[in-house]
């Protein structure tokens, strides 16, 4: 069989099996239902072997192609499949990568199977308040002792803090360190005595974020990633997962998402706007494309923010544009998880995984070999 008919076997494959099993009723919004929701259908994926394309088959992968994850991606948005900006995003698309690049064989084994199964939940403990966008300065610490590390401190905006069971934590381990330099990737069991999760409502409605408090949390030191005070180097290779192939699902669906705004359009007036939307997402659309079939498996470089700035200031556009051709009132604006969530939610996609000032600051520096700004 050809390359070309082997993939469209796969296409179809991928088509039939979503019709019969994309679940009919919308993902609950917060709290346990929400995680039930997350993991069975997770474990539906699994079970029939559409889970973890391009993942390792020693750890339940399948080992396919980049262009084989994009069409699973195409299908995936066209079927109108659940979102996979849910509360398994952290461990299917940055954590779980980041293992595979960067853990220890014992790591591997245990935590990506899990992943990939549908067992666990996984949130980021990176950002502090004062401590976001400027990473290097964060000042929650783990103290080591003997074979563990103490940790005590505090971080913010923890997507699914309150249902996940690990979290990638970013801690100074070095306590002399400054910036960069001495810090670690640590596995954090969410259920470790001395941790305590506040959830945070925003304006876009449930609670996905919430603030998370380490008070004397003791870690073994084999859950260390990368390294000890190595966590920075660790902590470079999950961003560049975040920010570039981590999204790939989410830049498709945008893609999609215009087509329904144009179909649904009646209004002349907007025709305009809408035709310039389909050029900008017909540009996401191939750089997603060119960066994700140029990537190897590790970590993905820094053109990863091109795409990752492109796509968050796209979605505010398209949610914004959205209102417009539905109309402030319409069910399809105030139901849950309608466009007026997305439109609401749309303003940290620029704040998320790094401003949208930090990436121009990378891709300035990074890629066009611009000199450093200042400060």
């Amino acid at each position: 069989m050809s390359d070309p008919d082997r993939l469209e076997v796969f296409r179809a494959q991928a088509r039939s099996w979503l019709a019969a099993n994309v679940p009919n009723e919308s993902a609950p919004s917060e709290g346990q239902p929400s995680r039930e929701f997350v993991l069975r259908w997770q474990q539906r994926q699994y079970t029939d072997g559409w889970a973890g394309l391009t993942w390792p088959k020693e750890y339940g992968g399948r080992e396919l192609s980049a262009i084989e994850q994009i069409i699973w991606f195409e299908e995936y948005a066209a079927a109108r499949a659940p979102s996979t900006h849910d509360a398994s995003f952290v461990g299917v698309n940055h954590a779980g990568p980041t293992l595979i690049a960067c853990g220890t064989e014992a790591q591997k084994a245990f935590h990506l199977p899990k992943i990939l199964r549908g067992e666990v939940l996984w949130c980021q403990g990176f950002s502090e308040p004062g401590s976001g966008s400027d990473l290097a300065s964060l000042r929650t610490s783990g103290r080591v002792v003997g074979e563990e590390m103490i940790v005590t401190g505090q971080k913010i905006w923890s997507s699914y803090a309150d249902i996940a069971d690990y979290q990638e934590l970013l801690i100074r381990t070095d306590p002399a360190s400054t910036r960069h330099r001495g810090l670690s990737w640590v596995i954090c069991p969410m259920n470790a005595p001395g941790i305590t999760v506040r959830p945070i409502r925003t304006m876009a409605g449930p609670p996905k974020f919430s603030e998370v408090f380490y008070d004397e949390v003791r870690l073994p030191l084999g859950n260390v990633v990368g390294g000890l005070n190595n966590g920075w180097r660790t902590a470079m290779s999950t961003l560049g997962f975040e920010r570039g192939t981590a999204s790939l699902a989410l830049q498709i669906r945008l893609v999609y998402k215009v087509e329904e705004l144009i179909r649904r359009c009646k209004d002349p007036a907007l025709a305009a706007q809408l035709a310039d939307l389909r050029a900008q997402a017909a540009a996401l659309r191939a750089m997603t494309y060119r960066f994700a079939l140029s990537q190897g498996r590790g970590a993905p470089g820094s053109e990863g923010s091109i795409i990752r700035l492109y796509f968050a200031e796209l979605t505010q556009r398209v949610t914004e544009a959205a209102i417009d051709v539905y109309g402030i009132a319409a069910p399809e604006v105030l139901q849950d998880h309608g466009w007026g969530f997305e439109y609401l939610d749309g303003f940290s996609e620029t704040i998320a995984g790094g401003t949208a000032e930090i990436q121009r600051n990378i891709i300035g520096e990074r890629v066009l070999g611009l000199p450093r700004g200042a400060g």
